[in-house]
């Protein structure tokens, strides 16, 4: 697959995403956006990828926001149907996909690009990484699923806090917060995040998907969590991966997944 503004590769059953527009700080346009919908659902399609790393070009910044230009001149409507197309295409696209997804926050995450960060399931961020919400400095809040994620991260306190401030925090605040799940120095990001792929490969991929499945589950008014982990818990003994995980244990020997 060729694209404007993405790279993706595969190496080692891990999918790497590379949003490519440095010049442009990596900033989300609708075409990017396309793109990054057409990679992702591929990739998870793709049975020799078991999980998904996600970066930005350059050393500058991870995504430092949405592409204002497209946006300046929409009314409510218009507005409206931006977030909407937007989460549905590409931010709950990766909150739900069925393989692990990592954020590698190499510089700045902000607006945009810190709701796309959130979205995937893991986040590790460079030392050198700036991350916040600055949307009420334009006079507008997040509209990619930001006000919703971040408070599921790091509390309705804190993230009304980093909303209503436009603040920005570093990489050690962000850790302190429970908004990434490790930091690092630039040089030693992508091999901090291959590490926890590779952990995430040798692992059954079915029971990673319920896994995912069941713990957003969690987060949706109306579901109950625990239900859905019953059922998908069911679902698991029905699959050649538990024979295999199992049989495995029982014969003291390293489950093989492929």
């Amino acid at each position: 697959m060729e694209f404007n503004n993405i790279l993706v590769k595969t190496s080692n059953s891990i999918s790497y995403i590379t949003i490519n527009r440095p010049k442009q700080l990596n900033a989300l346009n609708s075409e990017t956006i396309t793109e990054l919908n057409t990679a992702i659902t591929y990739s998870e399609k793709n049975n020799e990828v078991r999980c998904i790393i996600l970066t930005g070009g350059g050393e500058k910044a991870f995504v430092a926001g949405a592409d204002i230009k497209e946006f300046a001149g929409f009314n409510t409507i218009q507005g409206e149907n931006l977030a909407r197309k937007g989460q549905e295409i590409l931010f709950d696209l990766l909150e739900n996909c069925s393989k692990p997804t990592i954020a590698a926050i190499n510089g700045f995450a902000l607006g945009g690009g810190l709701e796309l960060a959130m979205s995937c399931h893991i986040r590790v961020a460079s030392t050198n990484a700036k991350m916040g919400l600055p949307e009420v400095s334009l006079g507008v809040i997040p509209g990619y699923g930001g006000t919703q994620r971040l408070a599921n991260l790091v509390g309705k306190g804190k993230a009304i806090e980093l909303i209503s401030t436009a603040g920005m925090i570093s990489a050690e605040e962000a850790l302190q917060w429970g908004l990434v799940n490790t930091t690092c120095e630039q040089l030693e990001l992508m091999s901090i995040c291959e590490k926890i792929a590779i952990k995430i490969c040798r692992n059954s991929p079915k029971a990673i998907s319920s896994a995912i499945k069941s713990v957003n589950a969690g987060f949706i008014d109306g579901v109950d969590g625990y239900e859905v982990e019953k059922t998908e818990f069911g679902k698991c003994f029905g699959t050649d991966e538990f024979i295999e995980g199992t049989t495995a244990f029982l014969e003291k020997r390293k489950a093989n997944f492929n």
